[in-house]
């Protein structure tokens, strides 16, 4: 067969592959790396016929001491059984020994000396505070000693009789701990001190000895609390009462049970309002009412009861300082109030815009996952934060003290109520295991995140998440970056890795892989099966492409198990005609000019169009080819077809290891352009370089590959042929990229 002929194969084949090719299965299936479907955990990514889950049930009475900013606390827990595994201990969390004496975070935290490095740095460091549990008992329902032992953040008590399937338990544990100051030791939880006057802002949460999850997978929850690596609850129903200062207002995790023992008529009546108010927020407590608060400062105290059901946590956030709003949202047949509790300094900025915010996330987030399933959802103010809890969050943004703020700070505190009031569904709804894979909550909520940004407020400028905005990450320092199946507590970039790199893949995703259509559904059929249960990684893989037929093995293999980037090259265009049908039919001995296919072993490497098209031939289709095929194709008929033709053969690198979607703009002579799409599974049979053949009625002046900026390239220099450009398009292009 003559070289020409090899060309016909070239329209369908790839080339290179005995030079260029070497395979690194980047299409092979996960079965391997994921764990096996079983009765508990199907192969389709759903909850099995047998699933189950534990549950813990709470009745707590809490008091909060403003005089030496301490907790004193007694609860009985009552756990559910619902395993079919016998258990004779049980496994609780003591989050608070985190900052204890000894604790694990602090022998083990690396450090140096830096010289001229602020004093503050070393204030935890020479502090005498005194923190961590003191649990002062552990009781059976009968008030009988039950046996404890702690290991630093983790409390085990031994049961009396094992704990069958189908049985609960009650017990109780009374304790106490004084509250740290979030300035010193920049804690989730914690007061902040205001001393213009004098009183302080409470935002209370792993304040009480909390279950671990005994599930399916790994039996207890074993891995200590070290900072990062957040939490991993059951779900259960909790009785609250809180004890405090008597003018202090409190937002908190469930319904306040008892609002004509706490506020005052005209405060219930603003509430009552507020329940019906759809189009803007009722302000409950003013900004003046809390400034003479802050003067007076009552020494009686109230207590303030709520119940919460089907919840994984519990905090709330307590001061005199706070300001209160509250509106009405619409969410099917429900209407949740999304409120905002806030001290004077946080306006006016926040009476502008944080119920607001709580409203718009509500309503997109329910869109995309499930309807908003709890009675509230509050955005609470405090110093530098952004920390979600169940029906509740603390957030950032204060403006000077004049009260004005720049566009930034707007931004930044838009965004980040967005993030922690979106994490009522990633995390505290579909529940996953945040200490062990902390991108299924704070990545996959940074991507619904954006999605609400972009819907809501399209005048801000948004970059986390979009594929532009990962590009410096992705390109930086190897010795810095992990997997995103990592650990938290490995993690050292750990906004740029866990939060932004993981919510940029679902956008591609989305955008650019499956299209929103598809991706929408599969992504809702996700958050419907794991509401309210414990999904891992791999039910999310799974339902992905069980909810959507698309074989992703290959996506999550390269950004969720490396750390490879997508490069890619657009290394040369070839730009060849037919000759003239009649003299490549009658000349069957054509000699091969330079240009020709025949050439390309000469090194000549064509860096535009300027000369003009080479030619090639085709010859009649020899009988062979049809092997055991009777009918014939009419080969003059294909000829003249292709003749006056335009036909490119692109050839790509793969540089960076990533294999991704290419998507090729051509733009033409006559002044318009073409986007064409086509599927990462080009790469399929080499990873690394590929030849692919287009034929086009017009004529091409420019191709670009990925011109919208959509895959995350992390070098779109070498995106363009001609490499030199002189249209306004490309050097735009070209100016983003640096």
């Amino acid at each position: 067969m003559n070289r020409i002929l090899i060309f016909l194969l070239a329209l369908s084949l790839n080339f290179g592959w005995a030079q260029e090719n070497k395979w690194q299965g980047k299409f092979e299936q996960l079965d391997q790396t994921l764990p096996t479907p079983n009765e508990y955990r199907t192969g389709s990514g759903a909850p099995g016929p047998k699933y189950w889950q534990q549950q813990a049930d709470y009745v707590m009475n809490i008091e909060l001491n403003d005089d030496n900013q301490s907790i004193t606390g007694s609860e009985t827990i009552t756990y559910h059984n619902n395993s079919p595994d016998v258990l004779k201990y049980l496994w609780l969390q003591l989050d608070q020994n985190i900052l204890s004496e000894n604790n694990t975070l602090k022998t083990t935290g690396t450090g140096a000396v830096k010289d001229s490095a602020a004093a503050k740095t070393y204030a935890a460091e020479v502090s005498d505070f005194k923190a961590g549990f003191n649990v002062k008992a552990v009781k059976d329902a009968a008030g009988k000693g039950l046996p404890f032992m702690i290991n630093n953040t983790m409390m085990r008590v031994d049961l009396p009789q094992p704990l069958k399937p189908g049985e609960k338990i009650s017990f109780g544990v009374d304790w106490s701990f004084n509250i740290v100051d979030r300035s010193v030791f920049g804690q989730r939880s914690g007061l902040e001190y205001f001393p213009e006057d004098g009183n302080y802002i409470y935002a209370i949460a792993q304040f009480f000895p909390r279950m671990c999850v005994y599930d399916d997978y790994e039996g207890w929850q074993n891995k200590q609390f070290l900072g990062k690596g957040e939490f991993t609850l059951p779900f259960g129903d909790y009785k609250v009462r809180i004890t405090v200062p008597g003018d202090h207002i409190i937002g908190a995790t469930g319904v306040l049970k008892n609002p004509q023992d706490v506020l005052t008529k005209t405060e219930i009546d603003r509430f009552e309002k507020a329940k019906t108010s759809f189009d803007k927020p009722v302000i409950i407590v003013t900004q003046s009412e809390a400034t003479q608060k802050e003067k007076t400062k009552l020494k009686t105290k109230k207590t303030w009861e709520f119940h919460a059901e089907n919840v994984r946590d519990f905090a709330f956030a307590t001061s005199r300082k706070f300001i209160w709003d509250a509106q009405a949202v619409k969410i099917g047949s429900k209407t949740p109030l999304a409120m905002s509790f806030y001290p004077k300094e946080g306006n006016p900025l926040w009476e502008q815009e944080s119920t607001k915010a709580v409203k718009n996330t509500l309503e997109v987030y329910s869109r995309h996952t499930i309807d908003y399933p709890y009675p509230v959802a509050i955005s609470a103010h405090t110093a530098s934060i952004g920390m979600e809890y169940p029906m509740i969050c603390f957030n950032f943004g204060r403006p000077k003290k004049d009260g004005t703020y720049t566009p930034q700070l707007r931004q930044g505190m838009i965004g980040v109520i967005v993030h922690e009031v979106g994490h009522n569904f990633f995390p505290m709804i579909i529940n996953n295991d945040e200490r062990q894979t902390t991108w299924m909550d704070e990545g996959v909520n940074s991507f619904v995140q954006l999605i609400c940004e972009l819907e809501r407020y399209p005048d801000i400028d948004w970059s986390r998440g979009k594929p532009a905005g990962i590009v410096n990450y992705m390109k930086g320092d190897k010795n810095l970056q992990r997997p995103l199946m990592t650990n938290s507590e490995q993690v050292i970039m750990f906004g740029p890795e866990q939060y932004a790199k993981a919510a940029t893949a679902l956008y591609i995703l989305r955008e650019t892989v499956m299209g929103k259509d598809l991706f929408d559904k599969a992504f809702k059929e996700y958050a419907q099966r794991w509401a309210f249960k414990h999904p891992k990684p791999a039910d999310f893989f799974r339902t992905m492409e069980d909810a959507s037929a698309v074989d992703l093995d290959w996506f999550w293999k390269g950004w969720f198990y490396t750390t490879d980037v997508n490069d890619q090259t657009l290394e040369q265009v070839k730009w060849y005609r037919l000759r003239d049908e009649k003299s490549s039919v009658e000349n069957k001995n054509v000699k091969v000019q330079k240009g020709d296919l025949a050439a390309e072993g000469s090194g000549d490497k064509k860096t535009d169009f300027n000369d003009g098209p080479q030619e090639f031939s085709l010859v009649e289709t020899k009988p062979q080819f049809y092997g055991e095929f009777q009918s014939r194709i009419d080969d003059k008929a294909i000829m003249k077809k292709l003749q006056g033709k335009n036909i490119y053969e692109v050839t790509l690198s793969n540089k960076g290891g990533l294999v991704m979607p290419v998507i090729i703009e051509w733009r033409y002579k006559d002044g318009t352009s073409e986007l064409e799409r086509i599927p990462a599974e080009i790469w399929r049979i080499n990873e690394n370089k590929i030849s692919k053949v287009f034929v086009k009625e017009k004529e091409v002046t420019n191709v670009m590959i990925d011109p919208n900026m959509e895959t995350a390239d992390v070098n779109i220099e070498d995106n363009m042929f001609p490499k030199v450009q002189k249209d306004s398009k490309f050097d735009q292009f070209k100016k983003k990229a640096n």
